[in-house]
Formats: C-alpha cells, structure tokens, sequence
C-alpha cells in the first residue's frame, strides 16, 4: 500500500509515524498537496502519449527506458489505482487491436526497432500483468477525452 505524504511536512518530526508506516507495510510517497498531510494515491490517472512513437520508445526502446515504463504501472497497480495511456495519434489507430497496422518509423533507421506488431503484443501483456489500459484519441480529442476518462474510470 502506498501513501502519499506532503513535501512540506517538517523534516524530522514524523520519524514514529514513517517507522508505524513501515512496519505495517506502506510505503510514503513524498510530494506537495494541495491539502492536508497525507492522502492515498487517486484511483484513476491518465498518461498521455505525444504520439506512437512516444509510446514504442517507453515500451520497446531502451532496457532502462522499458523498466521506468513498467515500473509506473505496477506501482499504479499496487496502489489500487487505474492507470490509463492514452496515445494521442494521427496515424488513424483507435484501439489496441489496431496497433499491428502501425509502421514505426524507426524501422529505416533502426531494423530491430519495434514493429506494430510486437507492440500491440506488448501493450496487451502489459494490461494483463499490470492492469495498464490503453486508449487512442487525436491530439484534437485529448482534452476531451481525459476528463471522459477521469469521470468514468
């Protein structure tokens, strides 16, 4: 479990408090508030993605780059929240399904760089293992979408 506690709590006069914490097994997260002391992680929060490209390179670029990606879904997963990518496209892709027919252009330069096909791969063994969901929208759409997402869930 994880909680969040504010970057503005005074620097050691909480240390029975972080030991409590620990040995009951939650892990403090440090960043300002905008109220309060501590607050649990939200339940749902949205990642945008510039473009597939973006996504491709935190997926399958760099080992370091991947492990980062990875990381932050399973830390939204152990914090009992939802974590939604959504990749803001103009190459017509809406859905996962869709992704296979995406050529990266990476492949020119770079031959073992991830095809659609991998990726979309990837991306559906990611939701499976972490709970990650990916969603498609046009840069137009992003703003509007976000909030659609966020009221959902």
């Amino acid at each position: 479990m994880y909680l969040i506690e504010d970057s503005r709590q005074q620097k050691g006069k909480h240390e029975q408090k972080h030991n409590d914490f620990a040995d009951m097994g939650v892990n403090l997260l440090t960043n300002i508030l905008p109220y309060g002391d501590y607050a649990y992680p939200p339940k749902i929060s949205v990642d945008t993605k510039r473009n597939m490209e973006e996504i491709a390179q935190n997926i399958g670029g760099a080992a370091s780059e991947h492990q980062r990606f990875k990381n932050e879904c399973i830390k939204a997963r152990d914090c009992g929240g939802k974590l939604i990518i959504l990749v803001e496209n103009t190459d017509g892709i809406t859905c996962v399904d869709e992704v296979h027919n995406w050529i990266n252009p990476e492949l020119v330069y770079r031959p073992r760089a991830i095809t659609g096909a991998r990726l979309e791969k990837a991306m559906k063994t990611m939701t499976e293992r972490y709970g990650v969901q990916f969603e498609f929208c046009t840069p137009e759409q992003s703003a509007k979408r976000i909030m659609e997402l966020l009221e959902n869930g």
